[in-house]
């Protein structure tokens, strides 16, 4: 029926174990993802925030207010289903990685771009032996391909549902190195989140703040954040 919206229906949202991991009940019964999988997650405290989502609906069911659900359900729906490709377009982002592509103008940026992102060049080189070129302006230059299959190696080694929050942490971000970071505790969510927003920030002080901007970037690190937190849940 066109415009029809699920309503609350249940008492009580719980948590139980199944095999494979924690799935969520609804006065006992499984909530299922949208292409009714059995949504099961790893772990007790993820599948206990995911009930906390389910507990907060009143009236109508806002997917909007359920990041952690709608994370939850694309890793089954989507990733498990498909995690080669979404391995290979996540790692393609090395090639043309946020950290490196730097000002050519002025140089407070340029020293800015580098007191912030060469030390996360430095630790991916270190940490995975994947050292990623840092060039002047925009135009693609290409990487070290071994260095970029130890990249490709290092997502490919996380879960479906790792890779659903962690999809979101390179897109949000536009850095593989950022997100790698991120989940590797490198970083906080707060900081790399900062660290992606460099040039962003540059513009704002100098030409004032842009409120739908500002709106657009509050979301984006609420999102940023809830991924990272998810992906730390996962283990």
């Amino acid at each position: 029926m066109t415009g029809w919206k699920a309503k609350r229906f249940w008492t009580e949202a719980s948590v139980m174990a199944t095999e494979g991991g924690f799935t969520v009940t609804l006065d006992g019964r499984p909530v299922k993802t949208p292409a009714r999988t059995l949504l099961v997650v790893p772990t007790e405290a993820l599948a206990r925030a995911i009930a906390l989502e389910w507990d907060a609906q009143t009236g109508l069911v806002k997917p909007e207010t359920m990041p952690f659900t709608r994370t939850a359900n694309s890793a089954l729906d989507k990733v498990a289903q498909q995690k080669d490709a979404v391995v290979a377009m996540l790692a393609d982002y090395g090639g043309t990685d946020l950290l490196c592509y730097r000002a050519t103008e002025p140089r407070p940026l340029i020293d800015r771009q580098a007191a912030g992102w060469d030390p996360l060049l430095d630790w991916a080189a270190a940490t995975f032996d994947a050292r990623l070129r840092s060039v002047p302006g925009v135009m693609f230059t290409p990487q070290d391909p071994a260095a970029l299959a130890r990249l490709h190696a290092a997502v490919a080694a996380q879960s479906a549902v790792q890779i659903a929050a962690f999809h979101d942490l390179v897109a949000i971000s536009g850095s593989l190195i950022l997100a790698l970071a991120v989940t590797r505790g490198r970083l906080s969510a707060d900081t790399a989140f900062g660290l992606s927003r460099i040039d962003e920030h540059w513009q704002a002080e100098l030409w004032g703040v842009d409120e739908d901007a500002a709106i657009l970037e509050t979301l984006k690190k609420d999102a940023f954040g809830q991924a990272a937190r998810f992906h730390s849940m996962c283990e």
